[in-house]
Order: structure tokens, then C-alpha cells, then sequence
């Protein structure tokens, strides 16, 4: 039997699908990512498109997952059922460098 093929519908005229994954991610805001990277800039005149919103925050998603994943493995490695922020600080070094 051969494996099903996976069909992606078409988007309606105009969008694009970053767009599409934005109305379907849950996460960061547009606008949060946006007032994040603005603190950063040294001209305030610069702008970010909607495009590199959507990347930084789901690079951000990921960023988060991963630290929360790390910090979930270290407490177990110390027999420990519940995540506390030394945890996190313990794995941070090494995910800092890993991104």
C-alpha cells in the first residue's frame, strides 16, 4: 500500500503563509516581539517587517520550549518532580551557546 500523499489547501489571494501560522501559533504577540527588538535598536526610525516578527517569535517558541525541556531534564537528573528557575540557570550556558 503506498503512503498517502499530504495535500496543503491553497490560501486565500493575498496571504501569505507565515500569515496563515500566525492566526494558528499561540505564543508571543507581533507587538511584544516588535517593543522586545525596538529596546535593542540604536535608530529609533528602524522598522521590522511582518515577516521577521513572525520568525523572532517563533524562534522565541522555540527558545522557551527548549529552556523548559532542559530545566524539566536537570530536575529529573536531581530526582526531583517539580521545575524550579536553578534548573533553568543550570542548563542556560550550554542552550545559550546551542542558539
Amino acid at each position: 500500500m503506498m503512503p498517502r500523499a499530504i495535500v496543503v489547501p491553497p490560501l486565500p489571494r493575498g496571504r501569505c503563509r507565515m500569515e496563515k501560522r500566525e492566526e494558528s501559533a499561540s505564543g508571543f504577540r507581533k507587538e511584544t516581539v516588535n517593543k522586545i527588538l525596538q529596546l535593542h535598536f540604536k535608530d529609533d526610525k528602524t522598522r521590522v517587517s511582518s515577516d521577521a516578527l513572525l520568525l523572532m517569535a517563533e524562534m522565541l517558541n522555540v527558545f522557551v520550549r527548549e529552556a523548559s525541556a532542559r530545566g524539566a531534564r536537570q530536575a529529573q537528573a536531581e530526582d526531583l518532580d517539580r521545575v524550579d528557575i536553578e534548573h533553568v540557570e543550570k542548563v542556560l550556558p550550554q542552550l545559550l551557546l546551542d542558539f
